[in-house]
């Protein structure tokens, strides 16, 4: 079973930057995909991006491209996600993610493994 544990959430203020840590364990082989979702209070859970061990690429969603980076250290067994010039409406709790197969998803059922979570405040 794989096993995410996510660190680096807190309180910025707008304009600011964070960046958020996954640390993966368990046994690697069972997800090739990673990646970040959110949920802000009274909505539904939005993918933001993914990156795939093969092929070796990442995606994004509209509401992360151009401030959001998705990357991953592979000797750490760690997937990062850099946000800069957070809003107010980036406030939320953010999970990371893991699947098998080499598809990214939108949809919260298609991914097996998820970490609790941690909480992103923005504030104005």
């Amino acid at each position: 079973q794989v096993q995410l544990s996510e660190s680096g959430g807190g309180l910025v203020q707008a304009g600011g930057s964070l960046r958020l840590s996954c640390s993966v364990s368990g046994p690697m082989f069972l997800a090739n995909v990673y990646g970040w979702f959110r949920q802000a209070p009274g909505k539904a859970r939005e993918f933001l991006a993914g990156i795939r061990r093969f092929p070796d690429d990442t995606q994004y969603t509209d509401s992360a491209k151009g401030r959001f980076t998705i990357s991953r250290d592979d000797a750490q067994n760690t997937v990062f996600l850099q946000m800069n010039n957070l809003t107010p409406e980036d406030t939320a709790v953010y999970y990371c993610v893991g699947r098998a197969g080499n598809q990214y998803s939108n949809t919260p059922g298609s991914w097996s493994y998820w970490g609790a979570g941690t909480q992103v405040t923005v504030s104005s």
